[in-house]
């Protein structure tokens, strides 16, 4: 055999495409959102029949003491009352599905022709969504702050009268701080309105002053509970090794506070501030009603007590969608501010 039937024979590189890898958190995001669909739609289910297991419906409730067989009969027809409640439920959550919030049954069961839900609750969403973002404006600057200031300085008065301050408002129910500050900031010192009423449709900008005493309101409880999760976080990382090679490596105590200890301790700060946000665009229902606030929660109320049942699957299903929201945000803020969380998706 000759030397040049020995050699090797040429090796032929072919491309082969390689396959995209996705990024993991894209699918951490479509496992959230997948789930969140389908607890939407366990809420759905759970909202209709609680709905429907209430005592009455809209045409006892228009009635009331008045009401005879013929005439409850009559209004059930008009309303399409009469059908069976699993063509109710997919009738409505079919149209929820595609936009469609429905008509007000109340309404059109006074008024006789029927009205979008819609077109009654944008302006208290708008309300309820103002005072909700008011809070949180102030909520997560001040509970920062505040859980920083009683963290550093651990075992001081000042922590102590943070901690003390705070276990007391987490203790007051919501009705009980606001009626104590419409006593003391409207009654006695005559500061504020003691309550938030506003034309419907306006703006409650044009009035800021209504909306000091139920922000305030809110504040206390969330505030309280923040500021307390940020001061256990902080503590918590203070006393880990890697702060304490920071220290020792010459770092300002400053920078170890703000560059090394604060980022880590707001992982589960996140969660908390969401649970807040979640429960005030909920409706903040007891605060709404305790400063006659027209808001979202206010509506929801008076929705239940006139046996509404589209209104109050309607805006449920809202407040839900938002619950869920704002619950896939709160998990990816807390995968980017942790890496290793990140790395582990």
């Amino acid at each position: 055999m000759t030397a040049t039937e020995l050699e090797a024979p040429e090796l032929v590189l072919v491309d082969v495409p390689s396959r995209r890898r996705r990024h993991p958190l894209v699918g951490f995001v479509l496992r959230r959102v997948a789930a969140g669909i389908a607890t939407l739609f366990v809420v759905s289910i759970l909202l209709f029949a609680g709905t429907n297991v209430l005592p009455g419906d809209v045409a006892s409730a228009v009635l009331g003491r008045d009401s005879t067989p013929a005439g409850l009969a009559q209004i059930r027809k008009e309303l399409d009352l009469n059908r069976p409640a699993s063509e109710r439920y997919w009738s409505w959550l079919s149209g929820f599905v595609q936009g469609d919030l429905g008509s007000s049954v109340a309404s059109q069961a006074v008024s006789g022709e029927p009205t979008p839900i819609s077109g009654l609750i944008g302006d208290r969403i708008r309300n309820t969504a103002t005072l909700a973002l008011c809070t949180v404006l102030l909520l997560v600057p001040l509970s920062i702050f505040f859980g920083v200031l009683s963290a550093t300085r651990a075992g001081s008065p000042v922590d102590h009268a943070v901690t003390g301050i705070s276990l007391g408002l987490i203790s007051l129910p919501e009705f009980v701080t606001g009626t104590l500050l419409v006593l003391l900031l409207a009654q006695w010192l005559g500061l504020l309105p003691a309550v938030s009423l506003i034309a419907i449709g306006a703006s409650v900008f044009t009035h800021p002053s209504i909306l000091v005493l139920p922000v305030l309101t809110l504040l206390a409880a969330s505030l309280a509970q923040t500021t307390r999760m940020v001061r256990a976080g902080m503590l918590e990382v203070l006393r880990s090794d890697y702060v304490e090679w920071a220290r020792l490596s010459g770092h300002r105590e400053r920078d170890v506070v703000f560059r090394y200890a604060l980022r880590n301790a707001l992982a589960p700060t996140v969660q908390v501030i969401a649970l807040n946000v979640q429960w005030l665009v909920g409706g903040i229902v007891v605060t709404e009603y305790v400063f006659g606030y027209p808001g979202i929660g206010q509506a929801l109320v008076q929705a239940v007590s006139a046996r509404d049942v589209p209104y109050v699957l309607s805006v449920g299903m809202l407040i839900a969608i938002v619950y869920i929201a704002l619950n896939v945000l709160a998990d990816l803020l807390v995968v980017l501010l942790v890496p290793k969380l990140r790395t582990a998706q």
